[in-house]
C-alpha cells in the first residue's frame, strides 16, 4: 500500500504496516519514532469519551483505563493511572508528562498521529496533531467518582513527520470529517469509489475543498474516491 495520507481509509494491517509496529493499544508514545500515535473513536458505544471540536481542528482524547484483572474486575470504577506500582509511567503518564512539559515551556509540543475507527475493520487517518494540554477530570463511577485523563490535541499545519515535500504536493490537510458523516458516506457510496467502484485505496474526499469553503460537516460535500481518481481530481484544482 502507498504511504497513508490524511482521509485515507485503511485496515488495521495497513496501519501496522505504515507504522512498522503492532498497534495493540490505543495510546502509543513514540514507539522509537519522532512522534506518537493514538487510536480514537467517537462511535456510539466506544469505550472512551473522545470528542472532536472546532470542525476537527481540536480533539479531546480520553486516557485509558487499567487492565481488567481478578483484583480489578471493573476498570471503569477506578482512577486512570499515571504510573505503575513500580513508579514507571504508564502511557497515560507519558502523554501527560509531555503535555505538561509543553505547558511549562520546557519542550516543543508532542506530535501525534491520529487514526480513527469508524466501523468494524474501517479506520481513517485523521492527520498529525500537537499535544498541547492535559488534565484530570472527575467523572461518575457507580456511587462515587473517579479521575480520568484528558488530553487536548490541536491540528498541526505540518504533516511532514515522514513524508517528503514531493509526496505532499497538492495534498490538503482538511478538517476532520465527523464519524457519523463518514459512516453515512460509506453506506451511501457502498464502500466504493464513486467514479470507478474500486474498493481499494479509498479516501474520504471533500467535493468542494475545505480551503475553498467546503464543509466537513455534511455528507453532501463528502464522497469516496480511490487513489487514482482522488489524485486526478486534485490535479484539476487550480
Amino acid at each position: 500500500m502507498a504511504m497513508i495520507k490524511v482521509g485515507d481509509v485503511v485496515s488495521y494491517m495497513d496501519m501496522c504496516q505504515e507504522e512498522g509496529a503492532a498497534l495493540q493499544r490505543g495510546m502509543n508514545y513514540r514507539l522509537g519514532k519522532a512522534y506518537s500515535i493514538v487510536l480514537m473513536s467517537v462511535r456510539v458505544g466506544a469505550p472512551y469519551a473522545d470528542k472532536v471540536k472546532e470542525e476537527g481542528s481540536v480533539l479531546i482524547y480520553e486516557g485509558h483505563d487499567v487492565s481488567r484483572t481478578s483484583d480489578n474486575p471493573i476498570p471503569k470504577m477506578v482512577d486512570q493511572p499515571l504510573t505503575l506500582p513500580s513508579g514507571k509511567l504508564t502511557q497515560n503518564g507519558l502523554f501527560f508528562q509531555a503535555a505538561k512539559g509543553y505547558k511549562r515551556k520546557q519542550r516543543d509540543p508532542e506530535r501525534v498521529k491520529v487514526y480513527e475507527k469508524v466501523n468494524t475493520g474501517i479506520w481513517v487517518y485523521n492527520g498529525l496533531f500537537q499535544l498541547v494540554d492535559a488534565w484530570l477530570e472527575e467523572v461518575s463511577a457507580g456511587d462515587g467518582i473517579r479521575n480520568v485523563c484528558k488530553y487536548k490535541l490541536e491540528l498541526s499545519d505540518d504533516d511532514d513527520v515522514q513524508h517528503n515535500e514531493d509526496s505532499r504536493v497538492g495534498i490538503e490537510h482538511d478538517r476532520i470529517i465527523p464519524a457519523p458523516v463518514k459512516l453515512e458516506v460509506w453506506k451511501r457510496d457502498k464502500g466504493r469509489c464513486v467514479m470507478c467502484e474500486s474498493k481499494e485505496n479509498l479516501h474520504f474526499d471533500h467535493i468542494i475543498p475545505y480551503s475553498r469553503g467546503g464543509s466537513s460537516l455534511t455528507s453532501k460535500n463528502i464522497q469516496l474516491l480511490c487513489m487514482s481518481h482522488n489524485l486526478a481530481k486534485r490535479d484539476k484544482i487550480e
